[in-house]
């Protein structure tokens, strides 16, 4: 439940910091009276990421057992992918995504029309939509549907706090070690996703050695115990693992949390601030 508490937490909070940059930027330069299409944008992207969710969640109900393990394990390893290039654009760009967004703005006002609208949807959407994914790839591993999502929404709704707290100026965080600290972790949780993933498949046939363990603690950790439940929901581990998830843990973890390591230690380029938008432009 913690891992989906801090998915939904900073897929939160990044949301809630574009959002807040939007806003911010359309006060400040004098276009109040566009903040409907901004909010409007927002709305349109909670209700598809809702709306992929329930797909996801009852999409492949009344298939075969190795139909839904086929669609489970080939969505996980996409959450994964997703939530990779997450971790790493956060990475490089958190500390330009003012500049940038405050740039699309300008072109997004000058063009009028629903341009705004559009913006703010894909740029809410995409933190929606991973996180739709991720939520349920982390609730197929753990084959527990409530504690996932509740420790999703928990998280979704504190970002929101603190995102309406760092808008008003009445709490200050240091946003590059949230991301740095978060990425690390996330970057162990989906490494389980993975293997899970991987299990998946083989449960469906399309890849080999479900049989072949490579170790078996049940008897250790059993599985129905709390600190099986803890590990299993927090970091997708399995008692019973083969030696292809086991392989593919370790081939993703080592170089992705090496890489992700060396990415946070390089020093960023300043982002340049954008041309101001005069107060008259196109409304």
């Amino acid at each position: 439940m913690f891992a989906n508490f801090l998915i939904g937490l900073r897929e939160g909070l990044e949301a809630a910091l574009v959002v807040g940059i939007l806003v911010a930027y359309l006060v400040k330069s004098g276009h109040r009276d566009l903040l409907p299409r901004v909010w409007a944008g927002v709305g349109i992207a909670v209700v598809v990421s809702l709306a992929a969710g329930a797909a996801l969640t009852y999409g492949p109900r009344g298939l075969s057992f190795e139909a839904q393990e086929a669609i489970g394990g080939v969505l996980s390893i996409v959450a994964v992918g997703f939530v990779t290039w997450m971790i790493f654009w956060m990475a490089r760009t958190s500390r330009q995504l003012k500049g940038e967004l405050e740039g699309r703005m300008n072109t997004a006002i000058i063009a009028g029309g629903a341009s705004l609208t559009i913006l703010a949807t894909l740029a809410v959407g995409r933190e929606g939509l991973e996180t739709a994914l991720f939520l349920w790839a982390a609730a197929q591993a753990t084959g527990n549907s409530t504690q996932p999502l509740l420790g999703g929404a928990l998280g979704i709704a504190t970002a929101i706090v603190l995102g309406v707290l760092i808008y008003r100026g009445a709490l200050r965080l240091d946003l590059g070690k949230f991301f740095r600290w978060t990425g690390a972790f996330l970057v162990v949780v989906a490494a389980g996703v993975l293997a899970y993933g991987v299990h998946d498949l083989q449960e469906a046939g399309i890849l080999p050695g479900l049989n072949n363990l490579a170790f078996d603690v049940s008897d250790t950790i059993p599985p129905s115990s709390w600190y099986g439940t803890l590990l299993k929901g927090t970091f997708n581990f399995s008692p019973s693992t083969t030696w292809l998830e086991l392989i593919v843990w370790v081939a993703y973890l080592v170089p992705v949390l090496t890489l992700f390591i060396l990415s946070v230690r390089r020093p960023y380029p300043v982002a340049s601030t954008p041309p101001s938008m005069p107060a008259h432009a196109a409304r």
